[in-house]
């Protein structure tokens, strides 16, 4: 393997069109705050993330699966996600970031990987009785906890994406019908009494904003209202680079983040949003590709969960600026201005890479018994 050149050891397609994404969100942040600082912050945040993914991709994959050092991990992140009620700092009305003087810390994402590594380990281990009940209610357990995490910072914007990461896993991993449909009526119970008991007044407004958008347009309706002006005034071909008026005078709130898709559009258009499908419809086209090519259940389901990560963050995304979600407060993979997640999604990709890099050269001759039944 040493004596591969990089550009062999590297699948620089999934690496492109991830950067190809980054470029998109630059070009969106560029020039907000008239200082360009944002630009140059996630500029910055960028070149970082490209070196953890470098990183990531050089780690050995087989230690991770062959040992508790996940589970470990997993542990770790609960214990961050539960330390934001004590030391996190509050934004829009969310108590999820660790504020570490010069920058900020947000450790939902990084759980989220974690979790995407727990659960392709607990299903490959559990891939020959995975029909029996028991598994979908423990599996639940690892991603229950988050989401309770999540729910009281309030965050449901991220609680919502982990229950869809555990769904996303239940659907590939062989888990009969009937014991999905089940889980989804339970869902619907437990969306049910958590609206009436649990949700704050405003999360409750902004469902009702949801079902008619027109119910309160200056209050929870603003947001979205300006989203479908800023994607309605982009036309075909956009406004132009730094020419979006919705998002450059402000009327767009959070243009930088949670809505950046719509700040997107109005700059690109219909045309430049086309475009932004295709680059991301390839990326996880590519990620299936390795997934089917995994050399165990463990490699295959670690890399469809990356996919179902990126996937999921993506529609949530997209269906909040379009309205057809409420709204919760989502970053789009690699566009939205940040640094946590970016560099959490350039390590994700690594991990891909890392076992991309195994099925490649790993002779069959070498595989056990074992591996070859799984």
């Amino acid at each position: 393997m040493l004596k591969n050149s990089l550009a062999q050891r590297i699948d620089w397609l999934t690496f492109l069109l991830a950067l190809l994404l980054s470029l998109m969100g630059l070009s969106v942040i560029y020039s907000f705050g008239g200082d360009n600082s944002a630009f140059w912050k996630q500029s910055v945040s960028l070149a970082l993330a490209t070196v953890v993914f470098f990183l990531a991709s050089s780690l050995d994959i087989y230690a991770l699966k062959n040992s508790r050092l996940i589970f470990f991990l997993y542990l770790f992140s609960v214990a961050l996600l539960a330390s934001l009620s004590f030391f996190g700092s509050a934004f829009s009305g969310a108590r999820s970031w660790f504020s570490l003087g010069l920058f900020a810390f947000q450790p939902t994402d990084l759980a989220k990987v974690i979790l995407v590594l727990l659960l392709a380990k607990y299903f490959y281990k559990r891939h020959i009785e995975i029909t029996r009940l028991k598994h979908l209610f423990i599996s639940a357990i690892y991603p229950g906890i988050l989401f309770l995490l999540l729910a009281l910072q309030p965050d449901l914007g991220s609680a919502m994406i982990v229950f869809f990461i555990w769904l996303g896993f239940v659907l590939i991993a062989g888990i009969p019908k009937k014991y999905i449909f089940s889980l989804l009526a339970f869902g619907g119970i437990a969306f049910f009494l958590m609206y009436h008991f649990f949700f704050a007044n405003y999360q409750r407004e902004r469902i009702l904003t949801f079902v008619d958008p027109g119910r309160d347009p200056l209050g929870a309706g603003y947001n979205i209202t300006q989203a479908h002006i800023a994607l309605g005034s982009g036309g075909l071909w956009g406004k132009g680079i730094s020419e979006g008026t919705q998002s450059r005078l402000a009327f767009l709130p959070e243009a930088k983040t949670d809505f950046i898709f719509s700040a997107y559009g109005e700059e690109w258009g219909f045309v430049g949003i086309l475009v932004l499908f295709l680059v991301f419809v390839l990326l996880i086209y590519r990620l299936i590709y390795w997934a089917v090519l995994g050399r165990t259940n463990f490699e295959s389901l670690v890399v469809a969960g990356v996919a179902i990560y990126f996937s999921v963050h993506f529609f949530v995304h997209v269906g909040i600026n379009l309205g057809l979600m409420p709204v919760t407060g989502t970053t789009m993979p690699f566009m939205s201005y940040g640094g946590s997640h970016l560099l959490v999604e350039y390590f994700a990709l690594g991990l891909v890479n890392a076992i991309r890099k195994t099925n490649r050269n790993y002779h069959r001759s070498q595989l056990s018994e074992t591996d070859i039944i799984s």
